[in-house]
Formats: structure tokens, C-alpha cells, sequence
């Protein structure tokens, strides 16, 4: 087996191609030479390698020489589920068919069915050209033959199926040749079956390969054995001996000479007998050593027992990649998790103080400056006290009106501009109906602000206009002016509120002990909730409060991006 060496090329570059190859050529002679549990054994080896590189083509074949290999050795069961794979598998449609028919034949029950389905594959066959097919269907049409005790058509379709083969398949056909001789001996007709051995011995084929020409003397000599014919046998046996010592086939001398020796043994020749042995254990060291067959034969079995080392490595390889992949997995899974639950917690935290900012800001809306109402209170009950039931009455009706429209916008961060304004305004009317004789007041929109769609955070203006009145206005000697604008800039809403009280520094001077240790919450609360509106809506609101530089008076500039 020349083939061994190619086997063993292709598992070290590990070209599974080629290795596939190798084992169905290996089996295939297994299979030719009669070695059908080996030929199953390589079939088997090269279907699975074809199978895994997705060679179509090649999987049929060796499927379908598997199920034939296993037909051979009788695993009926086995060779119709390959035939039955080779079929699904449909590379060609000649061949697709051909192993259906197998299939069926080798399932069916009747000599009627098996013939009708090798007579469809030799249809095929024909067509294709497909000789060894060909050849193997008339030398199956005799099994049923035989089996219908046909002897002369078994006899003809095994000569039609030997003429077939033995131009392009010649071991398939000293296999049939072979088939036909055991038909005759198996019917006493001796001197058919030494015709039909002696017409192959004379054939090329035959000639040309030594050892089936040994092999073939050797079957002749049996037919000889089994007519009671020993001294032909015994010459034939010594003629095969002597071209297998020629041409180096150990085995074969070593069959030839126990054929030899069972027939001396019969003759009572022992010294025939002990002379061959001798002759043959003094011929046997040169013998093996220019044997090739053992040789080959020895270089398989090493390239077998490297393969099975490679497959044990490459599982216990394998074994450890799923093993390391186990714990590579594990471990990535328990970091996605630990890291789910650091966000999920994160999340968590994150929500909590969101809620938390959104409910300090609602109670920081829902604050109002105790002093302003405390001084709203007072100023109706002045208006009650000197008997000014009208100013009183409108003073209750404008500030429960600012009241209610404060305490409605209170759940929301951001209202519309429309509602601010009327908040504003309404608040600014009440200070006047209080300082009536200290201060005048304007408000200016911007004709280019969006009013209808704007929204702003509600009562943000409010403290900074209280401190306008309560702090600078109310302390002139004359009356004063407010003047609260709006105004677009950009991409931001700009808010100014100026007046020309006192000034912050002067006010400073002029509290009591009293205010000096009172702290105010209107300013605390409103830049508290400008820090909360920035973190949680990005506002970026800036503030800025000065006293004017050439004038009496505070300027106030509020800056935040337009909210639609």
C-alpha cells in the first residue's frame, strides 16, 4: 500500500483533503483484496473527514462504497441506511437513483423486487458508462440467479460481468473470475472451474501483478485439492511458492508452504515436509527484507497509531479549550452581571436623587417669602384699621389671585411664559397698591420672543422684584421706578430688572440689629433652585446682581437658554 505514505503526508501538513483521500483508496483496496471489515474501517474514516469539509461529491462515493463494503460482510441493516444517506445526499442524479435502487434492493423481500432493482442500475449504468457498476450489477443479477437455481444464466451474467471489468477494473475482475469458479466447484463441475482459473492466470493483468499470480495458482491448486487431484495440487503450490520467494511476498510463500505442508502431511511425507520448512525459514530474513508489502503494511500501522495519538491529543486540546471556555464564559458572565447590577444600582441612585432634586425644587416653588406675606397681611389689615374697606377688599382679591396662581404652578418646573407674566404683573400691581407713593413700574416683552410656545421656571423674577421694592424702592425720599424686560438673545431668553432704589450696599447700612440677624429665604431659595434647574435640566442659568455703577440703584440680569 503505496498509499500509506501519502496517508501519512497528509496528516502531518494536515491537508484533511488529502487525508480523506488516502483512507478511501486504502479502503478501496481493503475492499478489492476481500478485507471488507478494514474497508469499512477506512470508508467509515474518509466519509466522516469528506462530511466535515463539505465535500459532497467525494461523501457520496464513499458512502456508497460503505454500504457495499457492509452488503459484503452481511450488515444488511448498516448498508441500506448508507445506501439511503448516499441517495439523500444527491450529488449526481444518476447516482442519487442508483443508491435508492440499492436500497430497495437490499430491503427487499423477494427475488422478484432485489432483480427489479438491479435491472433499473443496469439501465443507469449502460448510460453513464459506468463500467465497474456495470459489471458489479451482472455479477449481482447472478446471485439471484443462483438463488432460483438458474446455474446457466448465473453462469452467463458472471462471464458478461468478467468481460466488463476486466479491462479497467482487473481486480474486480479476478474477484467474479473467482465468483464463477466456486460457482462450478460449489456444482461439482471441477474442470470448468480449472478452465475459468487458468483463463485468468493467462490474462495481463494477472501476468503483470506477481502476487495475484500467486494468489491465483494458489486458487487453482484448491480447485485441485477439492477434485483429489494432490500431486497437480502440490506442483502448483511449489510454482507459487517459488514466484512469491522471486518477487519477495512473505505471506503468500508462508500460505503456500502450509497448503504445502497439509498435503504431505495427508501423504505421510514428513521429510518433504520438514525440507520445505527449513528451506523456507533459511529463505525468510531476505525474503522480509524485500518484501515492500511489509514494509508499507508497517508504515500504515505507525501512520494509524500517529493518527489515534493526534485524535487523543487534539480531544484532550479540545477538552481544554471547552474547559477554559467554560470558565472565560463564567467569568464574563458574572462581570456582565456584577456590572448590571452596578448599573442597575447606579441607575438606582441616579433616579433616587433626581426625584430628590425635583421634590426639593417643587418645595422650593411652593415657598413663598413669609415676609411678603406677613407685609401683605399687615397692609389689609392698615386698610381695615383706617377704615379703607374698598383698597382692603381689592388688595384680598389681587393676592388671593397671586396666591392661587403661585400654588397651581407649584408641581410644575417649567410654566408658560403668558402665566409668569400674568403672575408678575399681578404681583407687581399688589406692591404698588402698597408703596403707591414710592415707586412707578414698567414691563417690556421683546416682539421677537415666541410667547405663545415659551415656557420659563415659574416665579424665578418674583424675589429679585421683592428685593427691589422691599430693600431700595420703598426707602426713597421720592417715588422711584421698576422696569422689568424681556428680551431675546441669541439662543437664550435675557431677563433684566432694574431700579433706582437705594442700592444693596446702602441697604446693607441701613438694617436694624434685627434684620441684620434674620436671615431672608426669598435670594437663599431662588439660588438654590437656579443650582437644581442647571443640574437636572441643563439649563446653564446665570445671575448677576450689581449695584449701578453711574447711578443710584441695583441691575439684575438673568440669562438661560429658550425652553419651547
Amino acid at each position: 500500500m503505496a498509499e500509506s505514505s501519502k496517508l501519512k503526508k497528509a496528516v502531518d501538513s494536515k491537508d484533511e483533503s488529502a487525508e480523506a483521500d488516502s483512507y478511501y483508496n486504502i479502503a478501496e483496496t481493503y475492499l478489492k483484496n476481500g478485507n471488507f471489515a478494514k474497508s469499512e474501517e477506512y470508508f467509515l474514516k474518509s466519509k466522516n473527514l469528506y462530511e466535515k469539509i463539505n465535500d459532497k461529491k467525494n461523501l457520496e462515493k464513499a458512502t456508497r462504497k460503505l454500504a457495499q463494503s457492509q452488503e459484503s460482510q452481511n450488515k444488511l441493516k448498516d448498508a441500506v441506511s448508507n445506501y439511503e444517506t448516499a441517495s439523500k445526499i444527491g450529488y449526481s442524479k444518476a447516482a442519487k437513483t442508483m443508491n435508492s435502487n440499492d436500497a430497495s434492493r437490499v430491503s427487499a423481500p423477494s427475488t422478484v423486487q432485489k432483480a427489479l432493482a438491479i435491472k433499473n442500475n443496469l439501465v443507469i449504468s449502460e448510460k453513464e458508462n459506468n463500467k465497474e457498476d456495470l459489471a458489479a450489477g451482472y455479477s449481482q443479477m447472478a446471485d439471484i440467479n443462483i438463488e432460483q437455481n438458474n446455474v446457466p444464466k448465473a453462469e452467463e451474467n458472471l462471464n458478461t460481468a468478467y468481460k466488463i471489468s476486466k479491462e479497467e477494473a482487473p481486480l474486480q475482475a479476478i474477484a467474479i473470475n473467482q465468483k464463477l469458479a466456486d460457482l462450478y466447484v460449489e456444482n461439482k463441475n471441477f474442470d470448468k472451474a480449472i478452465e475459468v482459473k487458468k483463463k485468468v492466470l493467462k490474462e495481463d493483468f494477472v501476468k503483470e501483478n506477481s502476487k495475484k499470480q500467486v494468489e491465483q495458482i494458489q486458487e487453482l491448486a484448491d480447485i485441485y485439492i477439492k477434485k483429489d487431484d494432490p500431486k497437480e495440487a502440490i506442483n502448483l503450490l511449489k510454482k507459487s511458492y517459488g514466484i512469491a520467494l522471486e518477487k519477495g511476498h512473505t505471506l503468500e510463500a508462508q500460505k503456500s508452504v502450509k497448503k504445502l505442508d497439509s498435503l504431505y502431511q495427508v501423504s505421510k511425507n514428513i521429510d518433504e515436509s520438514i525440507g520445505l520448512y527449513r528451506d523456507f525459514l533459511g529463505k525468510l530474513p531476505a525474503l522480509v527484507s524485500k518484501d515492500k508489502s511489509l514494509v508499507d503494511e508497517k508504515i500504515l500501522e505507525d501512520t494509524e497509531q500517529k493518527i489515534e495519538q493526534l485524535e487523543q491529543e487534539k480531544k484532550l486540546k479540545d477538552e481544554l479549550i471547552r474547559k477554559k471556555n467554560l470558565f472565560n464564559y463564567s467569568l464574563i458572565g458574572a462581570l456582565i452581571i456584577l456590572i448590571g447590577l452596578i448599573f442597575f444600582i447606579f441607575r438606582t441612585l441616579k433616579k433616587v436623587q433626581v426625584k430628590n432634586k425635583k421634590i426639593a425644587l417643587q418645595s422650593l416653588r411652593r415657598e413663598m417669602n413669609p415676609h411678603f406675606i406677613f407685609n401683605s397681611l399687615n397692609s389689609v389689615n392698615h386698610f381695615i384699621a383706617t377704615n379703607n374697606e374698598l383698597e382692603a377688599n381689592q388688595y384680598l382679591t389681587k393676592f388671593s389671585k397671586l396666591m392661587r396662581g403661585v400654588m397651581e404652578n407649584s408641581a410644575d418646573d417649567f410654566i408658560p411664559f403668558q402665566q409668569e407674566l400674568d403672575l408678575l404683573e399681578n404681583y407687581l400691581a399688589l406692591e404698588k397698591t402698597r408703596f403707591a407713593d414710592k415707586f412707578d413700574y414698567e414691563i417690556e416683552v421683546d416682539e421677537n420672543l415666541n410667547t405663545q410656545n415659551l415656557k420659563v421656571p415659574g416665579m424665578l423674577v418674583q424675589p429679585f422684584m421683592e428685593n427691589a421694592v422691599w430693600h431700595g424702592l420703598r426707602y426713597r425720599t421720592t417715588k422711584g421706578f421698576l422696569k422689568l424686560k424681556f428680551e431675546k438673545s441669541s439662543e437664550s431668553l435675557k431677563i433684566t430688572i432694574e431700579d433706582n432704589g437705594i442700592g444693596i450696599e446702602e441697604s446693607k447700612k441701613q438694617k436694624t440689629e434685627h434684620q441684620k440677624t434674620r436671615k431672608g429665604r426669598g435670594m437663599k431659595n431662588t439660588l438654590e433652585r437656579i443650582a437644581l434647574l442647571n443640574d437636572l435640566y441643563k439649563q446653564n442659568i446665570e445671575c448677576k446682581i450689581t449695584d449701578k455703577i453711574d447711578s443710584q440703584g441695583v441691575f439684575v440680569e438673568i440669562t438661560y437658554k429658550l425652553s419651547n
